[in-house]
Protein backbone atom coordinates (compact mmCIF):
# COMPACT_ATOMS: atom_id res chain seq x y z
CA UNK A 1 0.00 0.00 0.00
CA UNK A 2 1.47 3.47 -0.81
CA UNK A 3 -0.04 6.73 0.50
CA UNK A 4 -0.35 9.97 -1.36
CA UNK A 5 2.77 11.53 -0.76
CA UNK A 6 4.39 8.18 -2.31
CA UNK A 7 5.49 6.80 1.00
CA UNK A 8 4.31 3.10 2.07
CA UNK A 9 1.53 2.90 4.20
CA UNK A 10 1.24 0.62 7.55
CA UNK A 11 -1.91 -0.72 7.50
CA UNK A 12 -4.13 0.52 10.64
CA UNK A 13 -4.86 -0.96 13.46
CA UNK A 14 -8.31 -2.14 13.46
CA UNK A 15 -7.90 -3.02 10.11
CA UNK A 16 -7.55 -7.03 11.34
CA UNK A 17 -10.19 -7.22 14.08
CA UNK A 18 -12.91 -5.09 12.24
CA UNK A 19 -15.93 -7.11 11.22
CA UNK A 20 -16.24 -11.08 10.41
CA UNK A 21 -13.16 -12.90 9.51
CA UNK A 22 -13.76 -13.71 6.46
CA UNK A 23 -14.64 -16.73 4.55
CA UNK A 24 -12.15 -17.64 1.86
CA UNK A 25 -12.91 -19.61 -1.28
CA UNK A 26 -10.80 -22.68 -2.09
CA UNK A 27 -11.04 -25.37 -5.21
CA UNK A 28 -13.25 -28.37 -5.21
CA UNK A 29 -15.65 -26.99 -3.18
CA UNK A 30 -13.53 -26.57 -0.28
CA UNK A 31 -13.15 -23.17 2.39
CA UNK A 32 -10.99 -20.86 4.35
CA UNK A 33 -13.67 -20.73 7.33
CA UNK A 34 -13.42 -19.33 11.14
CA UNK A 35 -12.92 -22.10 13.59
CA UNK A 36 -15.73 -23.09 15.43
CA UNK A 37 -17.00 -24.38 18.81
CA UNK A 38 -18.92 -27.37 17.45
CA UNK A 39 -18.01 -31.10 17.71
CA UNK A 40 -16.74 -31.22 14.49
CA UNK A 41 -13.82 -29.08 14.73
CA UNK A 42 -12.90 -29.37 18.19
CA UNK A 43 -12.63 -33.53 16.85
CA UNK A 44 -10.61 -31.74 13.81
CA UNK A 45 -8.00 -30.08 16.05
CA UNK A 46 -7.63 -32.93 19.06
CA UNK A 47 -7.07 -35.50 16.30
CA UNK A 48 -4.43 -33.39 14.95
CA UNK A 49 -2.69 -32.53 18.16
CA UNK A 50 -2.79 -36.63 18.13
CA UNK A 51 -0.94 -36.83 14.89
CA UNK A 52 2.90 -37.23 14.66
CA UNK A 53 3.71 -35.38 11.87
CA UNK A 54 1.60 -32.54 12.88
CA UNK A 55 2.91 -32.13 16.24
CA UNK A 56 6.86 -32.62 15.69
CA UNK A 57 7.29 -30.27 12.51
CA UNK A 58 4.41 -27.88 14.71
CA UNK A 59 5.13 -28.52 18.65
CA UNK A 60 1.42 -28.65 18.73
CA UNK A 61 -0.24 -31.06 20.81
CA UNK A 62 -4.19 -30.91 22.48
CA UNK A 63 -5.18 -33.75 25.60
CA UNK A 64 -9.08 -33.35 24.98
CA UNK A 65 -11.48 -32.38 23.33
CA UNK A 66 -12.36 -29.69 25.92
CA UNK A 67 -8.55 -28.54 25.04
CA UNK A 68 -9.04 -28.33 21.85
CA UNK A 69 -12.24 -25.72 22.63
CA UNK A 70 -10.27 -23.26 24.39
CA UNK A 71 -8.09 -23.18 21.58
CA UNK A 72 -10.51 -22.53 18.84
CA UNK A 73 -11.54 -19.57 21.83
CA UNK A 74 -7.58 -18.33 21.56
CA UNK A 75 -7.89 -18.38 18.01
CA UNK A 76 -10.22 -16.51 18.03
CA UNK A 77 -9.16 -13.96 20.56
CA UNK A 78 -5.47 -13.61 18.41
CA UNK A 79 -7.94 -11.96 15.75
CA UNK A 80 -9.16 -9.59 18.10
CA UNK A 81 -5.29 -9.29 19.70
CA UNK A 82 -4.38 -8.49 15.55
CA UNK A 83 -1.60 -10.82 16.05
CA UNK A 84 -2.59 -13.42 13.89
CA UNK A 85 -5.55 -15.01 11.90
CA UNK A 86 -6.32 -18.60 11.46
CA UNK A 87 -8.75 -20.27 9.18
CA UNK A 88 -10.10 -24.06 9.08
CA UNK A 89 -9.35 -25.88 5.85
CA UNK A 90 -12.86 -27.55 5.11
CA UNK A 91 -15.48 -28.91 2.49
CA UNK A 92 -17.99 -26.51 2.41
CA UNK A 93 -20.50 -27.06 5.02
CA UNK A 94 -18.20 -29.63 6.94
CA UNK A 95 -15.60 -30.09 9.50
CA UNK A 96 -11.92 -28.84 9.62
CA UNK A 97 -9.67 -31.02 7.68
CA UNK A 98 -6.73 -28.38 8.62
CA UNK A 99 -5.69 -25.14 9.40
CA UNK A 100 -4.05 -22.32 7.81
CA UNK A 101 -3.24 -18.46 8.33
CA UNK A 102 -1.17 -15.95 9.26
CA UNK A 103 1.26 -15.44 12.62
CA UNK A 104 3.37 -12.89 14.31
CA UNK A 105 1.25 -10.45 12.91
CA UNK A 106 2.33 -6.59 12.14
CA UNK A 107 0.03 -4.42 11.16
CA UNK A 108 2.76 -1.36 10.71
CA UNK A 109 5.72 -3.32 9.80
CA UNK A 110 3.08 -4.89 6.94
CA UNK A 111 4.60 -8.39 7.77
CA UNK A 112 3.13 -11.90 9.18
CA UNK A 113 4.34 -15.68 8.52
CA UNK A 114 2.29 -18.34 6.74
CA UNK A 115 1.49 -21.42 8.56
CA UNK A 116 -0.44 -24.63 7.81
CA UNK A 117 -1.18 -27.65 8.34
CA UNK A 118 -3.75 -30.82 7.07
CA UNK A 119 -4.62 -34.22 8.68
CA UNK A 120 -3.64 -37.77 7.04
CA UNK A 121 -6.53 -38.50 5.58
CA UNK A 122 -6.70 -34.93 3.31
CA UNK A 123 -2.96 -34.98 2.57
CA UNK A 124 -1.63 -35.25 -1.10
CA UNK A 125 -4.76 -33.22 -2.72
CA UNK A 126 -2.63 -29.40 -2.76
CA UNK A 127 -4.93 -28.20 0.59
CA UNK A 128 -1.63 -26.25 1.81
CA UNK A 129 -0.62 -25.07 -1.10
CA UNK A 130 -4.16 -23.88 -1.72
CA UNK A 131 -4.70 -22.39 1.43
CA UNK A 132 -0.94 -21.27 1.26
CA UNK A 133 -1.90 -19.16 -2.32
CA UNK A 134 -5.09 -17.84 -1.00
CA UNK A 135 -4.33 -16.23 2.24
CA UNK A 136 -1.13 -14.50 0.99
CA UNK A 137 -3.47 -12.77 -1.63
CA UNK A 138 -5.98 -12.17 0.55
CA UNK A 139 -2.96 -10.72 3.22
CA UNK A 140 -0.90 -8.99 0.48
CA UNK A 141 -3.87 -7.18 -1.93
CA UNK A 142 -6.77 -7.18 0.44
CA UNK A 143 -5.42 -6.76 4.23
CA UNK A 144 -2.61 -4.87 3.07
CA UNK A 145 0.43 -6.14 4.28
CA UNK A 146 4.19 -6.01 2.19
CA UNK A 147 5.89 -9.57 3.21
CA UNK A 148 5.01 -12.96 4.03
CA UNK A 149 7.35 -15.52 5.28
CA UNK A 150 7.06 -19.06 5.40
CA UNK A 151 9.20 -21.31 7.44
CA UNK A 152 9.74 -24.85 7.66
CA UNK A 153 12.87 -27.26 9.05
CA UNK A 154 15.17 -28.14 6.35
CA UNK A 155 14.70 -31.93 7.27
CA UNK A 156 10.56 -31.22 6.02
CA UNK A 157 10.99 -31.53 2.27
CA UNK A 158 6.97 -31.76 2.06
CA UNK A 159 6.86 -28.05 3.48
CA UNK A 160 9.43 -26.92 0.91
CA UNK A 161 7.55 -28.07 -1.70
CA UNK A 162 4.16 -26.12 -0.18
CA UNK A 163 6.23 -23.14 0.06
CA UNK A 164 7.71 -23.23 -3.97
CA UNK A 165 4.43 -23.63 -4.79
CA UNK A 166 2.21 -21.15 -3.01
CA UNK A 167 4.86 -18.77 -5.00
CA UNK A 168 7.59 -18.43 -2.12
CA UNK A 169 10.60 -17.83 -2.81
CA UNK A 170 13.52 -19.61 -1.02
CA UNK A 171 15.74 -16.88 1.04
CA UNK A 172 18.34 -18.71 2.69
CA UNK A 173 18.54 -20.79 5.69
CA UNK A 174 18.87 -19.96 9.11
CA UNK A 175 20.93 -21.93 11.13
CA UNK A 176 19.81 -23.46 14.36
CA UNK A 177 16.43 -21.46 14.23
CA UNK A 178 13.72 -23.87 15.37
CA UNK A 179 13.37 -26.11 18.22
CA UNK A 180 11.24 -29.38 17.34
CA UNK A 181 10.55 -32.48 20.04
CA UNK A 182 13.98 -34.19 18.75
CA UNK A 183 16.05 -30.66 19.38
CA UNK A 184 17.27 -27.74 16.73
CA UNK A 185 16.50 -27.31 13.87
CA UNK A 186 18.26 -25.07 10.77
CA UNK A 187 15.20 -23.59 8.80
CA UNK A 188 14.41 -22.45 5.56
CA UNK A 189 12.96 -18.95 5.38
CA UNK A 190 11.08 -18.29 2.22
CA UNK A 191 9.49 -15.23 1.48
CA UNK A 192 6.65 -13.17 -0.76
CA UNK A 193 6.52 -9.85 -1.08
CA UNK A 194 3.71 -7.46 -2.63
CA UNK A 195 3.89 -7.59 -6.04
CA UNK A 196 5.73 -10.93 -6.60
CA UNK A 197 3.78 -12.93 -9.30
CA UNK A 198 2.12 -15.63 -7.58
Amino acid sequence: MINSSGIPAVVPAGRLAEGAQPVLPLPGGRELRPWRLDDGDADALFTAGQDPAISHWNLFSVGSRAEARTRIERLHARRQAETGVIWAIAPHGGPAVGLAGLNDVDLAGGTAEVLYWVLPEARGAGLAVEAARRISGWALDELGLHRLTLCHSTANPASCRVAEKAGYTVEGTQRSALLHADGWHDQHLHARVAGDPE
